[in-house]
């Protein structure tokens, strides 16, 4: 099975994303990372923020072979917090080119909850779109409906199609 950080992003630390991303980190031993845990500053084109930890965290998860990327819709896109961290993916192609290669071949997928009965095709589509840019191979959503809070505990079924789609 492939080794996986859960990249994870929220302005609720305990809320129902971080529920799902418990129950699917314990599924396939996956490690989690909440970017709100590490100092890191927005993209900077002068590069000013070299020494906050961004790329001392991206070290650490180059050591995967899988990144899931979760955080709940928020207006229809991911979190401020884990905007911040996708948008500092730029910093590898600007002044870590090694780094930035690891990312080829790399395999992501995405946890995401909101109240939608499905993923907006908008919020899937910008990790799509990164991803296809960066050459990571795109392996699916796990999108839980939280409108009602039994929508969360009843997932089961749609962790294991989860767990098979990243699992490949």
């Amino acid at each position: 099975m492939l080794t996986t950080a859960i990249i994870y992003g929220s302005s609720r630390r305990d809320g129902n994303t971080r529920k799902v991303v418990d129950a699917v980190a314990k599924k396939i031993s996956a490690d989690v990372f909440d970017v709100s845990d590490f100092d890191i500053s927005f993209y900077d084109y002068e590069h000013k923020n070299r020494d906050d930890n961004f790329l001392p965290l991206i070290e650490t998860l180059l050591k995967y072979d899988c990144w899931i990327f979760a955080s709940p819709v928020y207006w229809y896109t991911m979190s401020a917090q884990l905007k911040v961290f996708v948008d500092r993916l730029t910093d590898l192609l600007d002044i870590d080119l090694e780094s930035a290669s690891k990312l080829n071949g790399l395999n992501a997928a995405l946890i995401t909850t909101g109240v939608e009965d499905s993923c907006p095709t908008c919020y899937e589509d910008v990790f799509i779109n990164t991803f296809n840019y960066l050459g990571i191979n795109y392996r699916g959503c796990l999108y839980v409906n939280t409108r009602h809070e039994d929508d969360v505990v009843a997932i089961e079924n749609d962790l294991l199609t989860f767990v098979q789609l990243i699992a490949v």
